[in-house]
């Protein structure tokens, strides 16, 4: 114990993981929280390659949609009171799969976010020569952003096995079970034919499923 009767710090890397693993926040899901940092940081590199846009999104729906989002973030890592209740058992299987489906999301979201080049927004929106993308990932999906965002909320929740990380996974669902009708309106309205026979030959975020 440190003078005043606080803990003292960990004095080493081992000691370190054991204080993390003591509050909640064990080795697997830490590389979770690294694997966000680091899409968080190629969004913002290649959020500069931005075209300018047509029409956008209400203020007001794109700050709900970031509350539900931001919240869903928190609550897949935070070990919260009252919901650490597990739904997984604890077993190494656990976090080894959690990172390594947030491995693939992050590869799935890099993949998709390249091929969509400056027709990208964060927005509801189309842009000043916006073009239908159906190559690379948007072969298999429609939305194959959002799938392996989701990747990554799952991969942590299996991570961390708690029931906060699995309402996490639910408000995000709830998010983006709102914004893709929105997207898929404009996107019929900007495209017409050749969106409904691409939304025709392909699934939403689930390839073959859904």
């Amino acid at each position: 114990m440190r003078r005043g009767g606080g803990p003292a710090p960990p004095a080493s890397f081992p000691e370190f993981l054991a204080h993390s693993r003591a509050a909640g926040l064990p080795p697997s899901i830490l590389l979770c929280i690294l694997l966000w940092l680091a899409l968080s940081a190629y969004w913002s590199w290649a959020a500069r390659s931005k075209s300018e846009a047509r029409s956008s999104e209400g203020v007001l729906s794109r700050q709900f949609h970031m509350l539900l989002v931001s919240a869903a973030q928190l609550l897949v890592f935070l070990p919260v009171p009252g919901l650490r209740m597990r739904f997984l058992p604890v077993a190494p299987w656990g976090g080894i799969a959690g990172v390594g489906l947030c491995l693939a999301g992050l590869a799935f979201c890099v993949a998709a976010r390249r091929e969509l080049g400056r027709n990208w927004s964060g927005e509801v929106t189309t842009k000043v020569g916006h073009t239908l993308v159906t190559g690379g990932p948007y072969a298999l999906v429609r939305h194959p952003i959002y799938t392996g965002v989701f990747g990554l909320y799952i991969g942590t929740a299996v991570a961390s096995g708690e029931l906060h990380a699995l309402v996490g996974v639910v408000l995000a669902a709830i998010a983006y079970a709102r914004k893709v009708p929105m997207e898929e309106k404009v996107l019929a309205a900007e495209f017409g034919d050749a969106w409904t026979d691409y939304r025709a030959r392909t699934k939403a975020i689930i390839p073959f499923a859904f």
